[in-house]
Parts: structure tokens; sequence; C-alpha cells
């Protein structure tokens, strides 16, 4: 089942002023808020790890699967603001990570692990299995040789490049690391959360883990890596009261980002597995819409009828509910393979 849904773009929302922290936030909504959008587990927290699954997991329950008749036509339309979310501002995350960076200062606490440390393990340890099939070329239909090359002729997957957009502690990365792979970036638009990734890699030895201060919507990185990941990036980003045209950004920019042949794997709560391939294959037709064509209007180029991205595969192990007569869960992890363009 789906998550938080925007509502439709009111022409509007580009006048609106920009939120400050402020505005925004405060303990309690930050709290609320966090346990709200995803099942968390903490290093070093004081509370009760098996309550903090319960509570987050009852918000989610209440967010992601709103009963059908909610949403009964004899009732309002559903309020726009609420919809939204303080999450897709950057000055949310800015004042979660300026207050987690403090907290390990004074306590040493790494800061809670979005989504929940059992999922960041399964994210880990499936997206080995995954890069090691493509190394030996266990899996079909995908292009040979296209990550070997890029990767500079080397087939282990242990020496992929590996990007984690929105690493916030990097965590992510250190569990990656542990899982073999050793090049390793983490971007986040956040300073805090690069300062305190950064302090954890320092902490635990790992500080050949680099991160760096970047937002994927208006991305600076040149390179092109073999594995790009993202855990919760493209959830908050929908969050946002533009969200709808900050997703359009996101894929053009994520498209630059991987290299060809390489694997792009998307963890979500927001979304089903069948909801990011629908968005995929949406990216996939406006970019070989007639509209990005060239500017004489005349026929596309023989590459640009290419998809870009396709559906390589999912986890399969994350616990499933029923709920309404259909069968989910509550989070969604799903890998696709960047085409390799042909002139």
């Amino acid at each position: 089942m789906a998550g938080i849904r925007l509502p439709p773009e009111d022409s509007d929302a580009s006048q609106a002023r920009h939120p400050v922290a402020s505005d925004l936030i405060s303990d309690d909504d930050r709290s609320v808020a966090a346990d709200s959008w995803s099942i968390k587990s903490d290093y070093g927290s004081t509370l009760d790890d098996e309550q903090r699954h319960a509570d987050a997991s009852e918000a989610l329950s209440a967010v992601n699967f709103r009963a059908a008749s909610d949403y009964s036509s004899d009732k309002e339309e559903p309020d726009a603001e609420a919809e939204q979310s303080m999450l897709g501002f950057q000055s949310y995350w800015d004042s979660q990570y300026a207050d987690e960076l403090a907290n390990f200062r004074e306590h040493g606490h790494a800061g809670e692990v979005w989504f929940g440390a059992d999922v960041m393990e399964i994210v880990a340890s499936w997206t080995k299995g995954l890069c090691s099939e493509f190394s030996q070329g266990q899996l079909s239909n995908h292009v040979e040789n296209a990550i070997t090359e890029s990767a500079g002729q080397q087939k282990e997957f242990s020496n992929w490049s590996v990007l984690d957009i929105g690493t916030g502690n990097g965590l992510l990365l250190q569990e990656l690391a542990k899982q073999g792979f050793s090049d390793l970036t983490g971007t986040d638009y956040s300073e805090g959360a690069i300062d305190l990734a950064r302090s954890l890699v320092a902490r635990e030895g790992l500080t050949y883990i680099k991160f760096m201060v970047d937002d994927i919507l208006e991305t600076k990185i040149e390179q092109r890596f073999q594995l790009v990941l993202d855990k919760g990036t493209l959830d908050a980003i929908g969050l946002h009261p533009d969200g709808t045209v900050k997703r359009a950004m996101y894929w053009d920019s994520v498209s630059k980002l991987v290299a060809p042949g390489g694997l792009l794997v998307i963890t979500s709560c927001n979304s089903t597995k069948d909801e990011l391939m629908e968005e995929v294959d949406a990216y996939n037709q406006r970019r070989n819409s007639p509209s990005q064509g060239n500017e004489a209007g005349g026929e596309q180029e023989p590459s640009r009828l290419t998809p870009l991205f396709r559906y390589v595969d999912h986890v399969r192990t994350y616990p499933t509910f029923m709920f309404g007569g259909s069968v989910g869960t509550r989070v969604a992890t799903v890998a696709f393979q960047r085409i390799v363009e042909t002139s």
C-alpha cells in the first residue's frame, strides 16, 4: 500500500514563503514527525528499543494505510498542508542533525537509524548479493561488461564505486563496509549530517569512507558510480510542497550519477515496489517524449528511444501484513539498472 499522498500542484505553491526552522520545529513536533515517517532503531538511546519500534509501527499504519472511508465523497478534500510534511524541508534536517551532532559529542550516540537497523542490514546484505551476481554474470539480460568497464576492469563487487545520497549519519555506508565494499561516498545537503557522519567513521576507524555536502537536486558531482543508494531521500523530497516537481528533478540528477550498466537501489516507506516501477516508467517516457527531442523538432536520436532505467529486482524478505484485503509491506527496496546507451 502507498504512503502519504501529495495533493495536486497548487499554482500558488511557488509563491509561498519558504519556512524557516523556527516555523517548523519543536522538540515534540520533531519526535512525532520522525516516528510517523519511519520505523527506527537507535544506537545508544536510553529509550526501550522494542517500544520505539512498536510506537513507530503504529504511527506508520495510521499514516500509510488510511481507511478508504476517510476519503469518501461526502467528506471534505484532505487538507493539503496536512498531507505535506516538515520532513520535506532542509531546515528540518539541519535542525535534526544539529541536535544529533550535539548528542554525539556529549554522549557518543550515533543517532537514529531510519527505517530501523534490521532494514539497514537487509538492504546492505541484499545489495551485496545483487552486486555479486552482477559481477559474476549470473543475472540474465544485464548488459555484458557494462559494470566491468565502468569499474576500470574490476569485476569484483567490492571495488565498485558506491554513492549513498542523503546519507544522513552515514550508518548505511558503515554497514556496506562490513559487507566488503571499500569505495564508499556519502552526500547530504545538511552540513550537520556530514559532520556527524565523518565523526562516526573516524570513531570506527573507517576513514576511507568519504563524505561531502551536496544537494541531489542540484548536484555538483561529476563522477558516475557503479552503485547508487537512496534510503528515504526520495520520500523526503516528495513531502515538500513542490514534491512533484522536485521528484522529477531527482530523476534527472540521479540519471547523471549512475554509471552505464550500474545499479540504483531505492528504499522507501512511502512508495510500493509497483509505484517505484511506475515512477521509473514515467521518467523513461518523459525522457523519450517528443518535447525532449532536438530543437528542430526532427527525429529523436536513436539512443534516446531506449529506456534509461530498467527494473532488476526487489527485496522479498520484509515482513508482510494484510490490510483491506491486500498484502503489503511497510518498506520497499527496489533495484534498477541504468541501461547502456548505444549511438
